[in-house]
């Protein structure tokens, strides 16, 4: 029997724990005895503590008093765990702990807890997407990868945010017990066994803007004004009133990325609102865009986002009604 244990604390996001339990919970019910996990939680706050969405929990185990048997130990997220600061003595705990035990990781902003504890130096992980870049600066040796639902590094698992970590648990239980038995829970909890694309097609994907009085956030104006216009780097610089080069490095240090890929990110951006809130034709979203075509807006959101045009409107378009 393998002992899965979760870290919660107060002000803990209740689906961080939830989720991956009922994933293992579920998987019990296919098991024989000898393969069942066993559940448990450790609080680092006392037994009691409150979600962050009002819901009390009651740990099986403190910190202090946890037996270190785990065979797999997470540690959930919650919206105050990005600034918070914990004992060191609980850090020192959870590095021992997450020794011994044979696989580790977080859920959602979990990460910055394993970060803190100096888990995470020079390995590859990810957290909820409005998370990394903040620890990304925590951890500068750990290689945060933005847009991946759930990431392994060797016995470290991290995955994206909230319900990420039932993606990340139905991951677990595959290498565990194989696809047949993560398919089969997948189907009584009513998930997906395998999400396409990444986390870019949950998030404000344009999120790079120069400050307002710059030239390049001038530019950046002119692109989102004009997005059915060919847009070329040329055509940029003259609205900088800057050379070819010396428009491309200031854009790119300004903006933190190149003027070409802002320019398709505006355009997937302007096509994302679209299809989440409108009824035209992808053809038609695709010309007003700046694709061209739809099969080109088609490349750009399968390239970027993981889905094509036609899956993200069937999972983010409202229904707006006849």
């Amino acid at each position: 029997m393998k002992t899965v244990t979760v870290v919660i604390f107060d002000g803990v996001q209740s689906l961080d724990v939830s989720g991956p339990l009922d994933v293992f919970s579920e998987a019990n019910r296919f098991l024989l005895p000898g393969d069942r996990y066993r559940l448990q939680t450790v609080s680092v706050d006392g037994a009691a503590v409150t979600c962050s969405n009002g819901l009390g929990l009651n740990a099986g185990l403190t910190w202090r008093d946890a037996d270190g048997e785990d065979d797999l130990l997470l540690v959930a997220g919650g919206p105050t765990l990005v600034e918070r600061r914990f004992d060191p003595a609980i850090h020192a705990w959870l590095r021992q702990a997450c020794a011994r035990a044979g696989k580790f990781g977080s859920i959602c902003n979990g990460a910055f807890m394993l970060g803190r504890a100096g888990l995470l130096d020079h390995r590859t992980v990810t957290t909820h997407w409005n998370d990394a870049a903040a620890l990304a600066a925590l951890c500068p040796l750990a290689r945060v990868e933005a847009d991946r639902i759930y990431v392994q590094d060797e016995g470290l698992y991290t995955s994206a945010g909230v319900t990420a970590g039932i993606d990340l648990a139905l991951y677990l239980l595959r290498q565990d017990h194989g696809a047949e038995l993560a398919l089969n829970v997948a189907k009584r909890l009513v998930v997906v066994m395998q999400r396409s694309g990444g986390q870019s097609q949950f998030s404000p994907y344009l999120d790079h803007l120069a400050p307002p009085d710059s030239p390049i956030a001038e530019v950046q104006r002119h692109v989102l004004a004009n997005l059915r216009q060919p847009l070329s780097v040329a055509e940029l610089a003259a609205v900088a009133r800057m050379s070819l080069r010396s428009f491309s490095r200031s854009f790119s240090r300004e903006a933190g990325m190149a003027p070409a890929e802002f320019v398709q990110r505006a355009r997937i951006d302007a096509a994302r609102a679209q299809l989440e809130h409108g009824t035209a034709p992808i053809k038609a979203i695709a010309y007003a865009c700046g694709f061209g075509d739809a099969g080109r807006m088609r490349n750009a959101f399968v390239r970027v986002l993981g889905v094509s045009p036609q899956r993200y409107r069937e999972a983010f378009g409202q229904d707006l009604g006849t």
